[in-house]
């Protein structure tokens, strides 16, 4: 399993940006693979952006579409996997431009 795709990118939204400026409280919300677990987003925060996670919280977002008529349907907002992922108090930021390549 490749750990470097889990993260696919920030979700950007008032919700979220409520949620990373509250007070004690370290929460982020991610875009991640469809086939990431809990354990793997986990693992991947903690060896790419090397912050501790206490919890982390998965969530499916289901494409919303709209019919057209004759037949035709379109696709007003694509399913995604997202996670809300909660930081340790003595953890660092998060910063998603800040990807580390494994050494070996």
């Amino acid at each position: 399993m490749d750990l470097s795709r889990v993260i696919i990118g920030p979700v950007v939204t008032e919700k979220a940006e409520r949620l990373k400026a509250q007070e004690g409280k370290h929460t982020y919300t991610l875009q991640v693979a469809p086939w990431a677990t809990k354990i793997d987003v986990k693992n991947s925060l903690k060896t790419f952006y090397d912050v501790d996670v206490t919890a982390v919280r998965i969530i499916k977002t289901q494409a919303k579409s709209r019919n057209l008529g004759a037949g035709k349907i379109m696709e007003k907002r694509h399913a995604f996997k997202k996670a809300m992922v909660t930081l340790a108090p003595k953890s660092k930021a998060l910063d998603i431009s800040a990807f580390q390549t494994i050494s070996s």
